[in-house]
């Protein structure tokens, strides 16, 4: 994204010279003034709404309201959040809602006393509300999750495809069995990955237990499925916290992941290939999500009559050795 400073060395002026050309004030000579307006153009310069920002006496922050700082997945969200709102002008403010609808609600109602410059957010559940925001007319980029009746714009990625692609994956393994552990019921991400899941295997051959994303709660219920009369000789887990539950669960049964039970998690974390075996997972791009998401936040400050939009993207399959026989 150019910058001020990119519109004035092309133009061959002041950073100065520049402001006060895009604003259109008068004390510019117009062929100075031309040229910024061509420089800009060539660059696709727009400005980052700061001074937009402090007319209405707001911040030029954003606030990161993200479920559960200690998931790498939204770690890297938060890095490409950061990254693009930082080279435009923006600092970051996160806020770690911990999967907590009342911590959630209080750090909306910060950002809205705080009267920030726009608000990207990972909902908790389908109870999240947001309406403060939209009276205040404070933008909004909801992202992983969607909101209910959304008229914001969002960031998604297709994982119930991919829990799908996953599921006929360990099935072409050779495993027959295939479990699946999701997160809790109301959160979009559980409820998609769930249903990728019975999009192969079939509703009659459903077999799965609902969780926290944490890994004790993946532990108790992987033990769980384990204790079935037929037990899953093959996983799919909602994400790589709960995949820790699961590995620490197959380890005390004096299972091995792979040759006894297969397994696939979703987001690749640094400590996936450390593991052995490594783990086989769905590599969401957690950083491109958050790096489209701040371009649309700003660009939703810069301009607020823009149509809303929700931008998709794919998952890939990672196939390491946890899913191999």
């Amino acid at each position: 994204m150019a910058t001020i400073s990119d519109v004035a060395a092309r133009a061959g002026v002041s950073t100065a010279t520049v402001s006060r050309a895009l604003n259109g004030k008068s004390t510019v000579d117009p062929t100075l003034a031309a040229r910024v307006q061509e420089a800009a153009a060539e660059l696709g310069y727009h400005p980052n709404g700061l001074a937009r920002n402090l007319r209405r006496q707001e911040t030029a922050v954003l606030a990161l309201i993200i479920s559960d700082v200690e998931n790498p997945f939204f770690t890297a969200i938060a890095r490409g959040v950061e990254d693009l709102a930082q080279r435009s002008g923006y600092s970051v403010v996160l806020c770690n809602s911990d999967e907590n609808e009342d911590k959630e609600r209080r750090y909306i109602e910060v950002a809205l006393q705080e009267r920030v410059a726009g608000v990207v957010l990972s909902p908790t559940g389908r109870s999240t509300n947001v309406e403060g925001l939209r009276r205040q007319g404070t933008p909004l980029v909801a992202v992983d999750r969607p909101l209910q009746a959304a008229e914001g714009d969002q960031v998604l990625v297709d994982t119930r495809h991919a829990a799908a692609e996953a599921t006929r994956h360990l099935l072409a393994g050779g495993y027959r069995r295939v479990g699946c552990l999701t997160g809790p019921p109301g959160v979009r991400t559980a409820e998609d990955r769930l249903a990728g899941y019975a999009d192969v295997v079939g509703e009659e051959n459903v077999l799965f237990r609902r969780g926290e994303y944490r890994a004790e709660g993946a532990r108790l219920a992987t033990l769980d499925l384990l204790d079935e009369p037929s037990p899953p000789d093959a996983l799919l887990v909602a994400n790589s916290t709960m995949a820790i539950g699961v590995l620490e669960a197959l380890s005390a049964r004096g299972l091995r992941p792979g040759s006894d039970v297969g397994i696939v998690s979703f987001d690749d974390a640094p400590w996936t290939t450390l593991v052995d075996p490594p783990l086989t997972v769905v590599a969401q791009p957690a950083y491109e999500v958050g790096r489209v998401a701040a371009q649309l936040l700003l660009a939703r400050i810069t301009d607020s009559t823009r149509d809303a939009t929700t931008t998709t993207l794919e998952a890939r399959l990672i196939v390491r050795k946890s899913s191999r026989r």
